[in-house]
């Protein structure tokens, strides 16, 4: 659409057309639901013995797909095809590999309202968090080619050292590792399968891809995209099923090179810990969740803040690790900003997310639904309030999917675990403090670090910056306080417990990740050297004595 970028700062202000070709491909998709879908291995569709339902959270009646229930077999046949597959990828020149992830990305930007779509169905995101998810990783995978192409395939010329005689040559070259694990999560299944898909296969590698398992459907329709752009047979294999068994056989494969996951702390320390059962070190990249922060001073435009905090809070359902899970409000605007965010969240649409004035859709399945449960119950034993919300949803559509309440908590003390822990649900605590130093002190108090927000003073913004424990910072944005990163724009990524590599997605530095640098040194001798081993010296031979027989004679 032309005068349109679709980024999730743009989102909130859509041109008409992107609403007519969503609201088209729900109406065409909803024909066509209940196929059977195979695995994708070595270029072939691939098919289990057992199957399972993909049923959609909206609605638990309606059967989206019906996808393979992989197991350890599928993931040794998976591996062995990238195996067999990379000598040729990796030596294939990166202007050809380029050419072929832009193709996917192509492919991607073109099927945007079918894969929305299906996102919202399947995952449960109101139709602009769906379109957005689809375009990010259509540019997150060009961001990484983009990267490769710049930096001339990660081939430079080092300094010369100082020989006499000699003309010595050393170059750093950046060379895949081999074969790649991808591991995504339910929340962002397009983005955070192409984002490292992208960068993997960029850089030379062959991956196998994991999704979870409450969003295969919709990773298999990328899965597609890539396929249809001309990746040689076994570069990128597609495999599905439980993570309990079909999982754990890939990350104890000794035959991985590397592995990327996102998804909740615990488990990704497991996987890291277990990658260290190795011969040697294999590199993992772990995205591992947030407790992220926003920090409200009594300086701040308050407008912006609610509207920041509200967004960040209730999109997706909570269901971001990017999400703003705590707010901090020094105590002079206390009172104003928790008035005006209850009247703010009481006018969000709960709803099926592929309508227009729905903004929070149903949690993803009936784990997190009675998750929230647990929580409200466990915030008022511990003293908290509801300002807003605490219940889940029920009576006519709500019977029939997973739909909770967005939750604003008051007076939970400070102390109270749930302020440390990552819920992932639409429950957001408010917090009262008196000055900044204290709210800062509470931001970086917890385990994690991948995004905060900050609402205040221009002279404010730099204290919050240097300050605070955080890889993805936002001071002063309405479109959102802790969330929105876009490939780019906002690398995503995070510190302490949020993040492995310190490395941020869509940014300078993270392709590099997935490769491993060699140093060629090559010596020759300059032309005009006098003397060097295997060469003819210039030196008059020197006349050898007579031996004792011939003086004899």
């Amino acid at each position: 659409m032309a005068g349109f970028k679709l980024t999730y700062a743009t989102m909130f202000n859509p041109p008409e057309a992107l609403h007519a070709g969503f609201d088209k491909a729900v109406t065409d998709l909803k024909k066509n639901l209940g196929k059977e879908y195979g695995m994708i291995v070595d270029g072939k569709d691939v098919f289990a013995d057992e199957k399972w339902e993909d049923r959609s959270p909206v609605n638990t009646d309606w059967i989206l797909a019906r996808l393979q229930k992989g197991n350890a077999t599928h993931a040794q046949q998976a591996i062995a095809a990238a195996r067999k597959a990379f000598p040729a990828w990796s030596r294939t020149p990166w202007q050809e590999r380029v050419k072929l992830v832009r193709k996917a990305a192509s492919n991607i930007e073109k099927r945007i309202f079918e894969l929305g779509a299906a996102m919202a169905l399947e995952v449960g995101k109101n139709r602009m968090e769906s379109l957005g998810d689809v375009q990010e990783t259509a540019d997150l995978m060009s961001y990484s080619a983009l990267m490769v192409e710049e930096n001339k395939g990660f081939i430079r010329a080092m300094g010369k050292d100082p020989l006499v005689g000699y003309d010595p040559t050393n170059t750093s070259v950046l060379r895949p590792y081999g074969v790649w694990l991808i591991v995504s999560p339910f929340n962002f299944p397009f983005a955070l399968t192409g984002g490292p898909t992208g960068a993997a296969l960029s850089a030379g590698n062959t991956v196998v891809i994991k999704p979870a398992t409450d969003t295969a459907w919709i990773v298999r329709l990328y899965a597609e995209c890539l396929r249809d752009a001309g990746f040689p047979d076994g570069v990128v294999n597609f495999i599905t099923g439980p993570g309990s068994t079909l999982g754990q056989a890939l990350v104890d494969s000794p035959e991985l090179d590397g592995a990327t996951f996102t998804g909740s702390f615990d488990v990704g320390m497991k996987m890291y810990r277990d990658f260290a059962k190795r011969n040697y070190i294999r590199p993992v990249i772990l995205e591992l969740g947030g407790k992220n922060p926003a920090i409200v001073s009594r300086n701040a435009n308050l407008g912006d803040a609610v509207t920041g905090i509200v967004r960040s809070a209730f999109g997706l359902q909570g269901q971001k690790c990017s999400a703003a899970s705590r707010v901090i409000v020094e105590e002079p605007v206390y009172d104003e900003i928790v008035s005006r965010l209850k009247e703010a969240t009481e006018k969000l649409v709960i709803g099926d997310p592929t309508e227009r004035a729905t903004y929070l859709g149903p949690v993803i399945n009936q784990n997190s639904y009675n998750d929230f449960k647990n929580f409200t119950e466990e915030i008022n034993q511990g003293g908290g309030k509801f300002l807003t919300g605490g219940h889940v949803k029920s009576g006519g559509i709500y019977d029939k999917g997973y739909f909770c309440e967005p939750t604003l908590v008051t007076d939970l003390p400070f102390d109270h675990r749930l302020w440390q822990a990552e819920m992932f649900l639409p429950i957001t605590t408010i917090g009262k403090v008196s000055n900044l130093n204290e709210g800062m002190k509470i931001a970086n108090s917890v385990n994690y670090g991948l995004t905060a927000g900050f609402y205040g003073s221009a002279s404010e913004v730099d204290w919050f910056f240097d300050k605070i424990e955080a890889g993805v910072t936002y001071a002063n944005r309405p479109q959102g306080a802790t969330t929105g990163a876009w490939p780019g724009f906002q690398p995503f990524g995070g510190w302490k417990g949020s993040g492995a590599s310190g490395k941020n997605a869509g940014g300078y530095y993270y392709v590099q990740l997935y490769m491993h640098e060699q140093i060629r040194t090559l010596i020759k001798p300059k032309a005009d050297r006098k003397s060097s081993p295997g060469k003819k010296s210039n030196r008059k031979p020197v006349k050898k004595s007579a031996s004792k027989k011939s003086r004899r004679r």
